[in-house]
């Protein structure tokens, strides 16, 4: 069990540091808005409709992050003095935070279709992974990580 809960730890915190908030942040956002914006192609009217849509599911994929980094923090700290009856806890309050975060993206991509062409939804669902591939190959060369 405890494993698991080291795993869990180990997951939440290489998306928190990620997505943490500072000055940086900002850029990133913009170099994120130019980096989508060319990879899908997206016309000035879709670009009109499509922002508000992706803002609106990016704050609260954002909530989520930082209620679970709030929430899991505290027990996280002692995950060593956990009993199963806690650890079994904190596993289901990180599954009720994965279905949120599912559900907030299945609602994001019905929106989305409204306005995209499936093409183009597929090339948004890319360019996102692409881009956080990329954020993530900058942070590790900045870091002398390769």
């Amino acid at each position: 069990m405890n494993k698991k809960l080291l795993i869990l730890f180990v997951f939440l915190m290489g998306n928190s540091w990620f997505y943490a908030q500072g000055p940086g942040r900002e850029r990133i956002k913009t170099l994120k808005v130019a980096f989508i914006t060319e990879r899908v192609g997206l016309t000035a009217k879709e670009a009109q409709t499509f922002w508000p849509i992706y803002n609106e599911y990016d704050e609260t994929l954002e909530a989520i992050r930082r209620r679970e980094r709030l929430e899991l923090r505290s027990q996280i700290a002692m995950i060593q003095d956990l009993s199963d009856t806690e650890s079994s806890a904190l596993l289901d309050k990180f599954l009720a935070t994965q279905k949120e975060k599912h559900e907030a993206e299945q609602d994001f991509i019905a929106k989305i279709r409204n306005v995209l062409s499936p093409k183009k939804t597929v090339l948004l669902l890319k360019a996102e992974e692409d881009f956080k591939r990329r954020l993530l190959q900058q942070m590790r060369k900045r870091r002398g990580g390769g």
